[in-house]
C-alpha cells in the first residue's frame, strides 16, 4: 500500500503543480507529500520532478510516469463513482471548471442545490477565465461559451446566450457609432479575456482581432470601463441587458451578431457513460434559464 500512496502523491503534486496544494488535498502536511515523493523516486531509482524554489517540473522520466499513473487515479475514482451509481446514489467526486462570472453567478449555485439532493457527493468548483486542460488538470467536466474548438470532448448545450458590442452615450458623443466591422479600428476598444471579437457576416462566422488601450480579464471590470464611456465591448446578454434598457449602454454593429454562442458543458469521452455526470447536466439543463438573467 505504502508504494500507492507515493503514486498518489506524485500524482497530485503534478496535477496540482505544488506540494503545498496537494497535501491540502491529501489531508496531510507538505513535508509528508514530499517525503513520499522522495520514496518513489528512490524506489524507481531515476529523479521524477525538478524543484525550484517556485516551481517544480516534470524531468523526461516523470512525464512519461504521471502519463500512466494518472489514469490508473482516474479509473479508481469512477470506480468508487460506479458503485454509488448502481445504488442510484451519485457519490465521490464531482469537479468542474468554469469562466469566473458565469461560473459564479449562475453555475455555483445549481451546484450547491444538486449537492443538497445528493450529500454523500464531494464537490470542487474552479473558476478561472484561462482555458483548461480538463483532461490534464484532472476536471470532470467543464462549462464553456461559444464555438468548441476541441473535438476530442463531449459536449452538450446547456442554454443559449448572445453578445453584444456596446458603449456608453458618453463615449458616443465623441466620435459617431460603427456601422461596419472595418470602422472598429478607428474606436477604443476595450479588450477582455481574449483579443478578437466574434461576428457573423452574411451568415459566415468571422473573427476580428481588437487591440486598444484598455485590458483586463474580468467581465465586470470590463462592463464597468463601457458605462464609464471608456470605449466599446463585447459582452454577453447577461452584463448588458438591463443596461441596454435603461440607456446607460447602447448596442452597435447588430446587423453582424453571430448566434454560434451557446453554453456548452464538455466532458473526456470515457466519462460519457457516467451516470452521476449525466444527472448533474440534467440538473443544469433544467435549471438554467432560457434567457439568462442580468449579473450584479
Amino acid at each position: 500500500m505504502q508504494r500507492w500512496d507515493r503514486i498518489e502523491a506524485f500524482v497530485e503534486v503534478v496535477r496540482l503543480g505544488t506540494f503545498v496544494a496537494a497535501a491540502r488535498e491529501l489531508s496531510v502536511s507538505p513535508s509528508h507529500v514530499s517525503r513520499l515523493v522522495a520514496q518513489l523516486e528512490q524506489q524507481l531509482g531515476t529523479a521524477l520532478l525538478y524543484r525550484t524554489t517556485r516551481q517544480i517540473h516534470l524531468t523526461d522520466a516523470g512525464a512519461l510516469y504521471y502519463r500512466h499513473c494518472r489514469h490508473l487515479f482516474d479509473g479508481f475514482r469512477e470506480a468508487e463513482s460506479a458503485i454509488g451509481d448502481l445504488q442510484d446514489r451519485p457519490q465521490g467526486r464531482l469537479s468542474l471548471t468554469s469562466a469566473t462570472t458565469f461560473g459564479e453567478r449562475f453555475i455555483a449555485p445549481l451546484v450547491n442545490d444538486f449537492q443538497l439532493e445528493h450529500p454523500q457527493l464531494e464537490v470542487r468548483m474552479h473558476f478561472t477565465n484561462r482555458q483548461v486542460d480538463i483532461i490534464d488538470e484532472g476536471f470532470d467536466v467543464a462549462v464553456r461559451m461559444g464555438r468548441l474548438e476541441d473535438s476530442s470532448l463531449v459536449a452538450r448545450r446547456l442554454c443559449e446566450r448572445r453578445e453584444y458590442v456596446v458603449g456608453a452615450p458618453a463615449y458616443f458623443a465623441h466620435i459617431s457609432q460603427p456601422h461596419a466591422l472595418a470602422e472598429l479600428s478607428r474606436h477604443r476598444c476595450l479588450v477582455g479575456s481574449r483579443d478578437h471579437w466574434r461576428f457573423a457576416v452574411d451568415g459566415v462566422r468571422r473573427e476580428v482581432r481588437v487591440d486598444g488601450p484598455w485590458r483586463a480579464n474580468s467581465g465586470p471590470a470590463l462592463l464597468d470601463a463601457a458605462l464609464k464611456g471608456l470605449g466599446l465591448a463585447q459582452l454577453p446578454d447577461y452584463y448588458v441587458k438591463e443596461h441596454l434598457a435603461n440607456g446607460d449602454l447602447v448596442s452597435v454593429l447588430d446587423a453582424y451578431r453571430h448566434d454560434d454562442n451557446a453554453v456548452w458543458a464538455v466532458f473526456p469521452r470515457h466519462r460519457q457513460r457516467s451516470p452521476k455526470l449525466h444527472r448533474f447536466l440534467d440538473h443544469l439543463v433544467e435549471h438554467l434559464p432560457k434567457s439568462l438573467p442580468s449579473v450584479h
